[in-house]
This record gives C-alpha cells, structure tokens and sequence, in this order.
C-alpha cells in the first residue's frame, strides 16, 4: 500500500513538473513570445486610450465651465496665471535662452 501511495506521488509530482517545463518552454517560442508581445501590446495602447478619453473629458468639462463664464458675463478666472508670470517656471528654464529660436 506504501509503494502504490508513493506511486502516486510520484506521478502527480511528474505531471505538473511536465505541465510546467512545457508552458515554460512554450512560451520562449517564436509563437510565445509574439503572444506575450500581442497582449503587452494591447494593454498599452487601451492605456494609452483610456488617458486619452480622460484628457478630452477634462477638456470638454473646462470649456464648458469657460462657455459659461463668459456668457454669465464672469471674468474668467485662469488659475495659473500667477505661475506663467513667474519667471522661474516656463520656457526659461527648460531651454535655456542659447536654445530658443
């Protein structure tokens, strides 16, 4: 009863061993890796959409909140008018003056 219980040990332990170096094996195939290239692939660019589509949904929400300001007859308020003045930030300091055309 001991050698069949070890048997089957034994055997269980191979197939997934087997299982295992097969799945590892396949995917350093030309057709694995291609897959594994498909699908990083396809997450990038449903990333890339999905910023995208958040982009254009915050600028649509900012000009229509522009839209009404001015026809309320509201000063718009621009948040980052203070940080453009500063000479500190901006163009300056990214590119040099040598660099800007």
């Amino acid at each position: 009863m001991r050698r069949l219980f070890w048997l089957g040990v034994g055997l269980a332990v191979g197939v997934v061993v087997v299982r295992k170096a097969t799945r590892t094996a396949q995917s350093y195939t030309p057709a694995g890796i291609a897959s594994t290239v498909s699908q990083s692939a396809g997450g990038l660019v449903g990333s890339l959409r999905s910023f995208v589509e958040d982009v254009r949904v915050g600028m649509a929400e900012r000009e229509q909140e522009i839209h009404e300001a001015f026809a309320h007859g509201e000063a718009f308020d621009d948040q980052f008018a203070d940080l453009r003045e500063d000479p500190r930030i901006g163009d300056r300091e990214i590119f040099p003056e040598e660099h800007q055309r």
